[in-house]
């Protein structure tokens, strides 16, 4: 058995298929003789000494874990800032890690956590702490670098692009008296990947969506206006996706909800496909519905894509073995060698040049009106959301999820007070 402990987190919003790298994680390190530690609720756990015994579950629980949705052992919202400013939680960190015999840490989440990763494998180092910190890719956003793609997003493209095609057939059914324009909103800060996707759900100008908003294109109004007025004289009806984070020319958000932040800084986004619709409904006239996914779009495990969770468990079970080959401050990331027939393998990439960049879409992915997306972006797209991952069903028709015990390890330290 490997001397030490691996201790695994999660941060930031859950996907489809983060307990699938939870899972590989877990069986990985099984598979070497390594125990490992889970904080409760990501860094916070981490802080507070809550960690979870991941050897109380059994190996049909871990198996299943790989189907089930959501953050297993919770996540959480919160930032660490530098460590000059942030140097007794670090230190806490530390303190937590020794006294728990804590050699390697795999943090499981965006740029931001990636970030911190890469921040506490210096600070170990500078302590001379023999600690291996590896970043695991996590995002339905997809705007991590050096990645081809983030596990959780192909499948969340997935439900995007199907739940779009499936309600564009409802529209157009019932478009001669009744709704004419349907407006989707999806998660997407700064990058449009995931309205993106859903420009896969047809294939010609006509066919729905047939308008994309994107942040990587500023938004205008009279221009939005006038494509809707177009499509619907043209096909009858239209159909909108939109991404939370479009923006003026003057980079100011369509929808700002009353401008307040979440705990990493960021601006609380949603309601721009109500704000939409009601400039849609009294400018044309047009009756107007409207939709805001928000958690559907990221914990539909019930149409996640295989290519996704394929991926999911193969960033989990390389981070452990970069972790036990004694790597340090690296993610394995995703690249792609061919599109048709799609191929990747796994590869480690410094978080320093990870850690607080963010991929947005190139504008060859963009038609030039800006209301679409291109051959290009789909030759990307496509394989992402490729193959089916099927569920365990119960008696009742719904899927089998399992819930851990997540029983506790003793705690050795005093109580951390922020």
């Amino acid at each position: 058995m490997a001397q030490g402990t691996l201790l695994y987190a999660q941060s930031g919003g859950v996907t489809a298929v983060i307990n699938a790298t939870a899972a590989a994680v877990i069986g990985e390190a099984r598979a070497r003789k390594v125990k490992v530690l889970a904080a409760r609720n990501g860094i916070l756990g981490a802080l507070r000494e809550e960690l979870i015994d991941t050897s109380r579950e059994s190996a049909a629980s871990i198996r299943a874990l790989a189907h089930t949705p959501g953050g297993a052992f919770g996540s959480c919202r919160y930032k660490l800032k530098s460590v000059d400013a942030d140097r007794a939680k670090y230190a806490r960190l530390l303190e937590v890690f020794k006294a728990h015999d804590v050699r390697w840490f795999l943090y499981n989440g965006g740029n931001d956590s990636a970030d911190t990763a890469w921040k506490v494998s210096q600070l170990a180092q500078a302590f001379g702490y023999p600690l291996h910190c590896i970043g695991v890719p996590k995002t339905i956003d997809n705007d991590l670098v050096m990645t081809d793609a983030c596990p959780g997003f192909g499948s969340a493209a997935k439900y995007t692009a199907t739940s779009v095609r499936e309600a564009a057939l409802d529209v157009a059914a019932m478009a001669e008296t009744s709704t004419k324009v349907f407006i989707y909103e999806a998660m997407g800060r700064h990058a449009g990947w995931l309205a993106a996707a859903a420009g896969l759900a047809g294939q010609s100008p006509d066919d729905a969506p047939q308008i994309l908003l994107l942040p990587e294109r500023a938004y205008y109004e009279a221009a939005f206006l006038a494509k809707v007025r177009q499509v619907v004289e043209k096909v009858g009806w239209c159909v909108v996706v939109a991404s939370e984070g479009i923006h003026t020319a003057d980079g100011r958000f369509v929808a700002d909800a009353g401008g307040s932040a979440d705990s990493f800084g960021h601006t609380q986004l949603g309601g721009v496909a109500s704000y939409l619709a009601h400039r849609v409904k009294q400018e044309l006239g047009f009756k107007v519905h409207w939709t805001l996914p928000d958690y559907l779009q990221r914990s539909a495990r019930h149409l996640a894509s295989k290519t996704d969770w394929d991926q999911a468990q193969a960033v989990g079970k390389a981070a452990v073995q970069y972790a036990l080959q004694g790597m340090n401050a690296v993610m394995p990331v995703i690249v792609r060698s061919s599109d048709a027939p799609y191929r990747w393998r796994i590869e480690p990439a410094p978080l320093s040049k990870i850690a607080n960049h963010e991929k947005k879409m190139p504008a060859s992915f963009l038609r030039r009106d800006g209301f679409g997306i291109t051959k290009r972006a789909r030759r990307y797209l496509a394989p992402l959301i490729k193959g089916e991952a099927p569920l365990p069903y119960g008696n009742d028709g719904l899927p089998k999820y399992v819930t851990l015990k997540n029983v506790p390890v003793a705690k050795k330290l005093p109580a951390w007070e922020e």
